[in-house]
């Protein structure tokens, strides 16, 4: 048995792990991270497309910037938000496939 536990992770990985899931816990950051593996958008066409205000959508795009899931650029006048890591959309099908079974 003690051979097994050399395989955990420290305390410390284990809690960022649970600060990184969590941050999937809400619906809408959800949606908009879903929406982001699809293709780059400014907070306009998040709020259209998810048909949701603005601020909302700001409040979490910020969030979501802040675990440093997703980035963004300035295109002209607007600010356009994208997936950091491509990773995210693998984690997205294998968290769908894990659910539909």
């Amino acid at each position: 048995m003690g051979e097994d536990l050399c395989y955990l992770p420290p305390e410390e990985t284990t809690n960022e792990l649970a600060d990184f899931f969590a941050t999937f816990a809400d619906p809408t950051r959800m949606r908009i991270l879903t929406l982001l593996t699809i293709g780059d958008y400014c907070v306009n066409d998040v709020s259209d497309l998810l048909g949701m205000n603005q601020s909302t959508i700001s409040h979490q795009l910020q969030k979501l910037r802040k675990k440093r899931l997703i980035d963004c650029h300035k295109s002209g006048k607007k600010t356009v938000y994208f997936l950091r890591n491509e990773k995210i959309n693998d984690l997205f099908l294998q968290a769908v496939l894990a659910t539909e079974q």
